[in-house]
């Protein structure tokens, strides 16, 4: 009999719990408080491991990109279930302040790393037209609303690729070239 990956093996275990089930009539779990206590558990064990890229060692986290040393960017997208350079792909984000909270949301892979692992600037459908920091890329099929997107070029998150929920769309070459330019020109990568 084939071994499941853990986070399935977690997320199928918690869907036959109790709690998992009347949490599952709630919806959702509380936002986190600003009075310095740490921001509260999910109400169901389930909807920690049901997100990949959450937890554990494939964990997508943000990393210094001015410590990170060479990085090389190549546009190379490739429909294979695997995240590759010049794909928009799902993964949970943790959010700045990285306070363990946190939201699944499409990235756009930018560079892989010879670890195995992807460099991914987030999306947001936020308007931020002309502000530095952001780099407009139109609509697609990563948003089911087809809203205008743009990139975040100021936190790059490393995403291991079991670590992603899925692969959303290839954007566009000329897109994909104004956003490597934008972080080539921030962070000095070849």
């Amino acid at each position: 009999m084939p071994t499941l990956p853990s986070w399935l093996a977690d997320f199928l275990r918690g869907l036959t719990s109790p709690l998992a089930r009347s949490a599952g009539r709630t919806g959702r779990s509380q936002p986190g408080h600003r009075s310095g206590r740490a921001a509260p558990r999910p109400t169901a064990p389930d909807e920690e491991f049901a997100q990949p890229g959450r937890t554990g060692p494939d964990a997508t986290v943000e990393i210094d990109s001015h410590r990170i040393g060479p990085v090389r960017m190549t546009y190379h997208p490739n429909h294979d279930g695997d995240p590759d350079p010049g794909e928009i792909v799902w993964t949970w984000v943790p959010f700045e302040e990285n306070d363990g909270r946190g939201k699944d949301r499409p990235v756009l892979v930018v560079a892989a790393e010879p670890a195995g692992t992807v460099l991914a600037v987030q999306l947001t459908s936020r308007d931020h037209d002309g502000e530095r920091d952001f780099v407009p890329i139109g609509s697609g099929s990563w948003d089911g609303e087809h809203r205008p997107s743009w990139v975040n070029i100021e936190r790059v998150l490393r995403v291991h690729p079991s670590g992603m929920r899925r692969e959303a769309a290839a954007l566009d070459g000329s897109n994909y070239a104004r956003v490597e330019a934008a972080l080539r020109q921030r962070y000095g990568w070849g």
